[in-house]
């Protein structure tokens, strides 16, 4: 392997390690990697599983998000809500499914909770929030069964499997980051037609009792291999950049952090605020759009078959598209994808009010395409661009932080959103939403990587 001839490596013995299979490398600008071991040394197979196990347990939670709109009607009728009820239950759950990002990304870093342990916790969690929206008629114990311990359930799962695709693909994040990121919304797809058709007060309870066990046994399944590699580590195939001129490919475009920032630096750069403003307007935008599509396709006279698939290309364009912009941000840049996202997300917003004064099925049908597109892959961007800013070491805690924007969406995005729509119509409202994600865009373009012009320099 090459290394930056400029590099200090510091054998086993300088450091006082007894472990002589790796060493630590430092790069001109003072990052440790630490290279030697191979996945292989540490899992005991190839780091692939780490893609493919996280995906698996982010398609399985997929379903509370993606598809608890199509369940509304059904879930109105069944327990006599109202729909502004119905809202606020996703509301809280959005709440609490990013609030806990942070505090168990603090955790784990601190050593107190492991991957694996964390993956436990939030199955059984899961399973409580739909065997409560099964069986709780009162609204303030289906808000604290599915909305807070619910959402407290799926956000440990997303957090952790986000942060372990991560921390083992250091060197070409987008892509895997895109594609675990993608199961997220795809994975709802089945549901999604399963609540449209064959979901309704005769069967609601084994219906929503069978996806709580569904979650269960396959998040604990996954669960039982995480892993997370040692800090620094840097895989031993690839060579450890020794400055953005000196890499190619995914690195050149994207160059790792200058170095390993707690979270309090991180904050001090300025630039973590900045991508939590961003996360809080453009995941509003996105979590209306998931609230309100099918509701809205219903009111201008679309049939259901419409309407669910309008949801379902939703879904499964916001799925696919989250893999498809990771791996453009490898070639593109993360920065300049994560703007054209936004943007397609804001044009989407008008191209839905436009669709629905023309009645026109297959225009609408075409902007959710775009919605669904814009709406999911600005998250695996973020993903992978806090690490790519902050480094991996306190990446959890870091993106935990980011991500915690979206408890603040949550609550403009789906409970502000139906009061928006009570006054201004489902017109206003949309357009309200296109002009939130320009601005938007606006502000990721004022994102740069904190160190690397003043270590150049």
């Amino acid at each position: 392997m090459t290394a930056d001839p400029t590099a200090a490596d510091r054998s086993p013995a300088a450091r006082g390690a007894a472990d002589p299979s790796y060493r630590e490398v430092t790069d001109a600008h003072g990052r440790v990697y630490r290279v030697g071991e191979t996945d292989r040394d540490i899992l005991g197979h190839s780091r692939k599983s780490m893609v493919y196990l996280p995906w698996l347990a982010m398609m399985a939670i997929s379903v509370f998000e993606y598809a608890y709109g199509s369940a509304e009607d059904t879930l109105s009728r069944a327990h006599g809500w109202s729909q502004s009820n119905t809202f606020w239950i996703l509301s809280v759950w959005v709440f609490f499914q990013a609030g806990i990002a942070f505090p168990a990304g603090w955790l784990r870093e601190k050593g107190l909770l492991t991957a694996r342990r964390a993956m436990y916790a939030g199955s059984g969690m899961c399973l409580l929030g739909f065997l409560s929206l099964s069986h709780l008629d009162n609204v303030l114990l289906a808000v604290l069964g599915f909305g807070v311990v619910g959402g407290l359930g799926a956000g440990l799962v997303y957090a952790t499997c986000i942060n372990m695709v991560g921390k083992w693909f250091p060197e070409r994040r987008g892509a895997r980051t895109g594609f675990v990121n993608g199961g997220f919304a795809y994975g709802s797809l089945p549901f999604i037609f399963i609540f449209n058709y064959g979901f309704d007060t005769a069967n609601y309870h084994r219906v929503l009792d069978l996806i709580g066990c569904y979650i269960l046994i396959v998040v604990l399944g996954c669960a039982f291999f995480f892993k997370d590699p040692p800090k620094n580590w840097w895989p031993a195939e690839v060579a450890v950049p020794a400055s953005t001129g000196g890499s190619t490919g995914s690195l050149a475009k994207n160059p790792p952090a200058v170095r390993q920032y707690t979270p309090k630096e991180a904050i001090r750069t300025g630039m973590l605020p900045l991508m939590w403003i961003s996360v809080v307007m453009t995941a509003g935008v996105s979590i209306f759009g998931i609230s309100f599509q099918v509701d809205f396709a219903r009111e201008i006279g679309f049939g259901p078959l419409v309407a669910a698939s309008s949801m379902g290309l939703m879904a499964v364009i916001n799925g696919v598209g989250r893999g498809v912009v990771g791996w453009l941000s490898d070639k593109w840049g993360r920065k300049s994808t994560l703007v054209f996202v936004i943007v397609v997300l804001g044009l989407a917003q008008f191209g839905v009010i436009w669709a629905g004064d023309l009645k026109s099925e297959w225009l609408f049908l075409f902007f959710a395409f775009l919605s669904g597109f814009g709406g999911g892959a600005f998250y695996p961007l973020f993903a992978a661009l806090t690490p790519d800013y902050f480094g991996e070491n306190y990446n959890a805690t870091n993106y935990g932080l980011v991500y915690s924007g979206k408890l603040i969406s949550g609550l403009f995005g789906g409970g502000l959103g139906s009061m928006v729509v009570a006054a201004w119509g489902y017109n206003g409202a949309y357009a309200l939403a296109g002009g939130v994600s320009m601005a938007a865009a606006a502000l990721a373009l004022l994102l740069r990587q904190p160190g690397r012009r003043r270590a150049v320099a």
